[in-house]
């Protein structure tokens, strides 16, 4: 098998639009292949999202929710859609306060990403959150969670417990890996 694929512009000979919900748009781009073939890519196209590492001292800030997609309660970082306008610091910094009822001193971008590229168009950053303070929490109408903190040193194992939600394990990884935490 060659590379001759990345010389190849993979014109996009009709994109369509099957569906829009208040969530997610989704449809297919009819692609010319490298070897002349046309085929159908069905993609789903979200919004930016943001994800919050928080830190309180020696504990992580989690938010537990149930996810009707899976049906299954989640551990998770706290996170949302990145609004028009906001970066994805301002948009952490939202998600944090509504959801935690925390305020960070310091935010910091750590990463921002494709997710899914197989099938979706769908960008996130992770963000790393410390010195926090409480303040009021301020839930959308679709959100019923719990506040949950955890050691640091024991973050990792609970994220990775079933159901384990990717965003979340990302953040510990990054911020890991940024040495912000010990994990």
């Amino acid at each position: 098998m060659t590379d001759d694929w990345r010389d190849h512009d993979w014109p996009v000979l009709e994109s369509n639009t099957e569906y829009e919900t208040g969530w997610y748009t989704g449809g297919y781009d009819l692609v010319e292949q490298p070897d002349g073939t046309r085929k159908k890519y069905y993609w789903a196209e979200l919004p930016p999202a943001v994800v919050v590492l928080a830190l309180a001292g020696d504990e992580i800030v989690f938010v537990e929710q149930y996810r009707p997609a899976i049906r299954e309660a989640c551990l998770e970082c706290p996170a949302g859609i990145v609004e028009d306008g906001e970066s994805y610091t301002t948009a952490g910094a939202r998600e944090l306060r509504e959801e935690t009822g925390f305020e960070a001193n310091s935010l910091a971008l750590l990463e921002s990403f494709w997710v899914a590229t197989g099938v979706l168009r769908h960008e996130r950053g992770i963000v790393f959150a410390e010195g926090l303070t409480p303040t009021d929490r301020n839930l959308d109408d679709n959100e019923f969670l719990s506040v949950r903190a955890i050691p640091v040193e024991d973050a990792l194992d609970a994220a990775c417990e079933s159901p384990a939600n990717d965003a979340t394990i990302e953040a510990l990884l990054l911020a890991s890996e940024a040495g912000l935490i010990d994990g």
